[in-house]
């Protein structure tokens, strides 16, 4: 979701809407499967997958599937696709939906880490593959891997890189981001599947962790607790990073679990405004939402449509499948698409589960279609349908894509 994990793409001269005769393909290029999306620093693509050796996918989200293979880590050069170096393991799978890797790579001074669906936390050099540190969760910490595996992305927060682990006095974890030493370790709780991030409320940094039990802020240079308010989403899903604007920070969960959060202008401490309720806010599942102006955009999992919610009182605001599936009329579970603002304007990037970018225009009186392009085949299964559950990188006045057969990079300069 970017530097600043808030799904703002802060790049002049983009496409303002999206032609009739579509966009252009820049480079194409064959991965393996996966849901992590692609990170683009330092002239190169970065993107995660597995290679299966054994077993056909099977989709049950309720058991867990062992499949045999190696996870990997690739580096392209940007412009042209050129394969640059590989870092792959071998790495048994007994996850559910076990296609391969959730967190997209986190690229920082040099260095880019990734953390494997199984809990293996790798540090290498960007430039040249070679390894740095590497750690296991399940092995040196005995991290419970959740049943849809490891999806909490890393945080680099100066010289820490900050992970949720998971289990007692280790909910989340922050090493030496050069070393892979710990320098603390806090909260009871499970891992979870959101990733931290840090946001300055109350005149203090603060690193929110969003985890199965409730949303917790801390202070992210030695991890003690500022405050906590309970969240318990089905299933453990704490997946969504929590979103923040002006003093109110949103996190959701799945069903009917949410709660708008108010955070005091002063000091490190936040009271609950509100929670979700059936048929208002937005429940989100495998997409993050955005929060800008008020407004919460997000797809909701219950009915897979596209929601605009007040963020004053919950209500929703309008409704629409557009985004992710138009052909469909009354619901479909956890449709998802994922959102990226386009600097500060009312114009979104909109990726859809069925492998189109879309332009569109979001405002809290509607949205309005700028255009859309089909990418890449949905070549995942959830529910029945082919899906892309995989968020997209956007730089260079480039997007690059993928799905479980391969990375694409598409055109997105303004003529």
């Amino acid at each position: 979701m970017g530097p600043q994990r808030d799904d703002v793409y802060r790049e002049a001269g983009t496409i303002q809407s999206i032609p009739e005769q579509g966009l252009k393909v820049k480079w194409r290029v064959p991965i393996a499967g996966g849901y992590s999306g692609p990170a683009v620093a330092g002239g190169r693509v970065f993107v995660t997958d597995f290679v299966a050796k054994t077993n056909q996918i099977n989709n049950d989200p309720g058991t867990r599937q062992q499949r045999l293979g190696k996870e990997r880590i690739l580096a392209f050069d940007e412009k042209t696709g050129e394969p640059l170096w590989e870092y792959a393991y071998e790495r048994p799978y007994e996850i559910s939906y076990a296609v391969g890797p959730r967190c997209t790579p986190t690229v920082d001074d040099g260095l880019v880490y990734m953390l494997g669906a199984e809990g293996d936390l790798i540090c290498l050099d960007a430039e040249t593959g070679d390894l740095a540190w590497r750690r296991s969760l399940k092995d040196d910490f005995g991290a419970e891997i959740p049943i849809w595996g490891c999806a909490s992305h890393p945080l680099v927060y100066g010289d820490l890189l900050i992970t949720m682990v998971g289990g007692e006095g280790q909910g989340v974890v922050a090493f030496n981001k050069k070393n892979g030493e710990i320098v603390w370790k806090a909260l009871d709780c499970k891992m979870g599947y959101a990733p931290p991030s840090v946001i300055e409320a109350g005149k203090t940094k603060q690193l929110i962790v969003y985890q199965p039990e409730g949303v917790v802020s801390l202070n992210p240079e030695d991890g003690k607790v500022y405050w906590e308010i309970g969240l318990t989403p089905a299933y453990e899903m704490a997946i969504a990073r929590p979103m923040f604007d002006g003093n109110k920070l949103y996190a959701s969960g799945i069903h009917t679990e949410s709660v708008m959060i108010e955070l005091d202008e002063e000091k490190p401490a936040a009271k609950e405004l509100w929670r979700g309720k059936p048929k208002n806010a937005v429940y989100s599942g495998t997409s993050t939402p955005l929060f800008v102006d008020g407004v919460v955009y997000g797809s909701d999992c219950n009915v897979g449509i596209l929601v605009a919610v007040d963020a004053q009182n919950g209500d929703r605001l309008w409704t629409t499948f557009e985004a992710t599936r138009p052909e469909v009329t009354r619901f479909i579970k956890h449709g998802t698409c994922f959102l990226t603002r386009i600097g500060d304007s009312e114009r979104y990037f909109i990726f859809s589960e069925e492998g189109d970018l879309l332009v569109a225009k979001l405002t809290r009186d509607g949205f309005e279609s700028l255009g859309r392009y089909h990418v890449l085949e949905p070549t995942s299964e959830a529910f029945g349908r082919g899906v892309v559950w995989s968020h997209p990188a956007f730089a260079n006045k480039t997007g690059y894509f993928r799905n479980d057969k391969e990375l694409v990079a598409v055109d997105l300069q303004a003529n």
